[in-house]
């Protein structure tokens, strides 16, 4: 029991280490990126095409040095992955840039309500009233930072509700394909990132060739933390679910308007501070709960006698 409990304590320890590494490298590259298109005007796309590169070159340095080992994988089983991820990256983009900052937040928080229905429609998985419960005020959250900033137009929903329901595709796929091949996160990103390669191989890079060495190294920069940021939703969602991982999307969400207020003095209205509050009792409850619920199985899973299949002791190797 006493090695269960160490056991049970590391893979925690190991869930937050990854979703701090998520934290950090997610706002980093925000700040990155950000620096590149207002510097630069570099275009958008080809930045995804170093960071599908970058991603994989590193994947490859990591199973020269045994760090994983790869797993064969039929290409038809990953393709749909791939081509959604790509999906994901373009129309997140293209609402952004069609609508306004609050408008994208308010589609983006869409994205935990439509996981949990495609979950419960065609993979056949229960959430309890509390968890879905859990979801009300990190909308009335969403909607309090987002509510002097909503402007709709047709071309920019239109992107909003594709960008919404390819990004709950992609993350259900995320977790689920771990599970179907039975592989970790590293061994299916290993697949994964070179396909995405292709699918956005039509973009060119002489924007990248043309530019100072500076800018290049700093391009490249933000390729290696995208890998960071791959590789720790892989490892989130594979370990945790593709709704903890929209869970703690929200958290990152109030961590950029608390620390752009606190570092860059950006305007924080008392409705922005009010619906911080809201998402982080939201993220809370929720954390609280699945906690109880994961407890609770553990425990039923202790009392029935029939959950431990006879053991067959295995012969010491002298």
């Amino acid at each position: 029991m006493a090695t269960k409990a160490l056991l049970d304590m590391s893979a925690n320890w190991r869930i937050v280490v990854g979703m701090l590494a998520n934290l950090l490298s997610s706002i980093c590259i925000v700040f990155i990126n950000k620096w590149i298109y207002l510097h630069y005007g570099f275009p958008n796309m080809t930045l995804t095409l170093v960071h599908f590169a970058v991603t994989w070159l590193g994947l490859f340095a990591c199973q020269t040095m045994d760090v994983f080992c790869p797993k064969r994988l039929p290409l038809r089983k990953i393709g749909w992955l791939a081509l959604s991820f790509c999906g994901f990256v373009a129309f997140t983009n293209l609402s952004l840039q069609n609508n306004s900052i609050g408008t994208y937040q308010l589609a983006k928080a869409m994205t935990t309500p439509v996981i949990i229905l495609i979950q419960t429609a065609y993979y056949k998985k229960t959430f309890s009233n509390k968890i879905k419960l859990t979801l009300v005020p990190i909308a009335i959250g969403v909607v309090l930072n987002s509510y002097y900033d909503v402007r709709f137009n047709a071309l920019g929903t239109i992107f909003a509700t594709l960008g919404v329901l390819v990004t709950s595709l992609y993350q259900v796929w995320v977790g689920a394909k771990q599970h179907e091949l039975q592989v970790n996160s590293m061994q299916l990103l290993y697949y994964q990132a070179p396909l995405s390669l292709l699918f956005t191989s039509d973009v060119r890079g002489s924007a990248l060739k043309e530019s100072p060495h500076v800018f290049q190294m700093t391009v490249l920069f933000s390729g290696v933390v995208a890998f960071l940021v791959n590789l720790s939703i892989y490892w989130i969602i594979g370990n945790t679910s593709a709704v903890t991982y929209n869970m703690f999307g929200h958290f990152k969400f109030c961590i950029t308007l608390v620390g752009g207020y606190v570092l860059f003095q950006d305007p924080l209205s008392l409705n922005q501070a009010m619906g911080i509050l809201c998402t982080l009792a939201g993220i809370l409850s929720y954390t609280h709960i699945k906690l109880a619920e994961q407890a609770e199985g553990k425990s039923r899973l202790v009392q029935t006698p029939q959950a431990y299949p006879a053991v067959t002791r295995k012969r010491e190797i002298p």
